[in-house]
């Protein structure tokens, strides 16, 4: 049997990015990001998430967007609820995907992927579906990876077409924050220029082992 692939790794991205901020992230961080999913090999973390909201608008935009980035824009209020989230690679494909099953109480588990890659003038884009994405910048506080958008934008014929910040759920901040080795704790806000919080996510998350999985599976 051939040796398996190793895939890329955000970890690998975000050391390139980050460059000596990079040393400042904690240990932990470090070594969890820089963990490679081979093809077929996935990398997979359970949580739970503590709060779930949207605003009106946020509700709305929500809906309306459905039929393109489903589960992108959750239109529901939760609390105390399961997340699964699988982070994956594929063959001969430089991007890093990210998929989230979120089991809210009472209704049909939402799943949305999203994928993360370096572009060519050496930006971290994040695509939701649709060709629609947006550009992150990365920075570290008090050993914590914190993501900032700084634009959406649309896809399309290999072009990228801004989209006007008013016309958008709004700015999203997320804190990626350590709690121990196999345990981070993350916070997700998206802030519209006139119309305040549109979304927000906050929830803790640890590391599944393989055995665990293959226990569970059995």
């Amino acid at each position: 049997m051939g040796a398996e692939t190793t895939g890329p790794s955000e970890g690998e991205l975000f050391k390139k990015i980050l460059g000596p901020e990079w040393l400042k992230l904690h240990p932990d961080i470090q070594r969890r990001f820089a963990k490679n999913p081979a093809p077929n090999r996935p990398l997979y973390y359970r949580g739970a998430l503590s709060e779930l909201r949207s605003s009106r608008l946020g509700k709305l935009l929500g809906h309306l967007s459905k039929p393109l980035i489903h589960g992108a824009l959750i239109p529901y209020d939760d609390a105390d609820f399961p997340v699964d989230i699988e982070v994956y690679s594929k063959p001969d494909c430089a991007s890093i995907f990210k998929q989230r099953t979120y089991h809210l109480h009472g209704r049909a588990p939402i799943r949305f992927t999203s994928y993360m890659r370096e572009s060519a003038r050496g930006e971290v884009l994040e695509y939701v579906g649709a060709g629609l994405g947006m550009k992150l910048r990365l920075h570290v506080r008090e050993g914590n990876l914190y993501f900032t958008s700084d634009g959406y934008f649309w896809q399309i014929f290999g072009w990228r077409l801004p989209l006007p910040g008013v016309l958008t759920p709004g700015k999203t901040y997320l804190c990626h924050r350590n709690d121990k080795p196999d345990q981070f704790n993350i916070r997700i806000e998206i802030r519209h220029c006139l119309f305040g919080t549109t979304f927000t996510q906050v929830g803790v998350f640890h590391e599944l082992a393989d055995t665990l999985l293959e226990e569970g599976t059995a």
